[in-house]
């Protein structure tokens, strides 16, 4: 059988034109489907940039509509419902990321923390806990230790706290003993409050020893010493607050002085406290030296002699030559009688003086008649100076 070849050359002029009409179909189709899908991803872009973010919400919906598989529009559309405030929302998105066989592990992790995130804001924290230690071992790693940390210090789980940072200081983060140390106080806080003393000195203990520089747990350890009758040790820890974290000794006088009147300990007190004062002059020491009667043309440890008010006088004008201040000069007019100085001046001047004697965070500006250690404004540790608010 004798093969013509003039059906090769009618048919492969035939298949040439049949191969350019399917491509120029496929490529038609694919130019529509990029066309339509891109404008809509920009106008979503376009209406999130001018702030109209319901309008930005209805553009990407239809995107993903065009391409259900674009992982990068459900991330932007789970932000901007969370953004929103529709937490419920959000979570949809970033479990329906989640529950995709064909997400990249890189965007696993991302829908994961996403989802974390929404629970966060929604106030669901055991979800969001839960959300949050599934990022162990990812990049989001650190984040979520943050966020769990944040948890529990909300919730008072001190224990699961104290966990989190030494993840935290094992990983190089940072350090986080002074935290730490905050975490055991508040611990054996709560232990005293319930009577068991010895388990509370314990931590109290193991707290200075976490963080030698810390001048919470010297505290709270001589409160409970002296508290036990434990003057003497008492006695020994403000001497290690005043060496390990002499500015926060301003914090500890009014129990310095309950403890040295106790211990027959007022010289020594005296002293400590005028070399403070000769360092760092401040309203609370001023103050502490008048409550002891100190001498203040005398030696260090001197007491005065005299009852007749001219120590305190001494005192209060020493101070008032080196930094002005309204509180000391109420004190100082105070001593001088009713018959010197009109009761109604002596009130008005208590009343302009009484917020100056505030403390203030220094990260949010709360302000409070008492130190705190942990700002219940904005939840910053050791953010309030031990220096009140005219010193500042």
């Amino acid at each position: 059988m004798n093969f013509d070849l003039s059906w090769i050359l009618l048919g492969l002029p035939l298949a040439f034109v049949l191969g350019w009409l399917a491509s120029r179909m496929d490529w038609r189709q694919m130019r529509l489907e990029s066309q339509r899908a891109p404008k809509a991803y920009f106008k979503g872009l376009n209406y999130l940039l001018n702030e109209q973010q319901d309008q930005a919400i209805d553009a990407f919906i239809e995107a993903m509509q065009n391409d259900p598989d674009t992982a990068e529009l459900h991330f932007a559309l789970g932000n901007l419902f969370r953004r929103r405030g529709e937490y419920l929302r959000a979570v949809r998105v970033h479990e329906h990321l989640l529950h995709r066989a064909d997400l990249s592990d890189a965007d696993r992790q991302r829908a994961q923390n996403g989802l974390a995130q929404d629970y966060l804001k929604a106030g669901l924290l055991d979800r969001a806990e839960e959300a949050l230690h599934r990022l162990e071992a990812t990049a989001y790693e650190t984040d979520a230790r943050l966020a769990l940390l944040s948890i529990y210090e909300r919730a008072r789980d001190w224990p699961q706290a104290a966990a989190i940072v030494r993840k935290l200081q094992a990983s190089g983060q940072g350090d986080f003993s002074q935290r730490l140390s905050h975490y055991q106080c508040e611990q054996a806080a709560a232990l005293a409050n319930q009577g068991e003393l010895e388990p509370a000195l314990a931590l109290l203990t193991q707290a200075t020893q976490t963080a030698p520089t810390a001048p919470r747990p010297w505290l709270d350890l001589a409160r409970l010493q002296h508290h036990q009758g434990a003057t003497d040790a008492a006695w020994n820890s403000l001497l290690a607050l005043a060496e390990q974290a002499p500015q926060a000794l301003p914090l500890a006088l009014p129990l310095l002085q309950d403890i040295a009147q106790a211990s027959g300990q007022e010289a020594p007190a005296i002293a400590l406290l005028r070399q403070r004062y000769a360092q760092t002059p401040s309203l609370d020491l001023v103050l502490a030296l008048v409550q002891l009667q100190a001498d203040p043309q005398g030696q260090a440890g001197q007491r005065c002699q005299q009852q007749d008010g001219t120590c305190s006088q001494g005192w209060l004008l020493r101070h008032l030559e080196q930094e002005p201040s309204l509180a000391i000069a109420h004190q100082w007019l105070a001593t001088q009688g009713e018959h010197a100085i009109p009761p109604t001046v002596l009130q008005a001047l208590e009343h302009a003086s009484r917020p100056l004697m505030r403390y203030r965070c220094a990260a949010c500006g709360f302000e409070a008649r008492q130190h705190f250690w942990h700002c219940p404004g904005c939840q910053s540790w050791d953010s309030y100076p031990a220096r009140r608010v005219e010193e500042l």
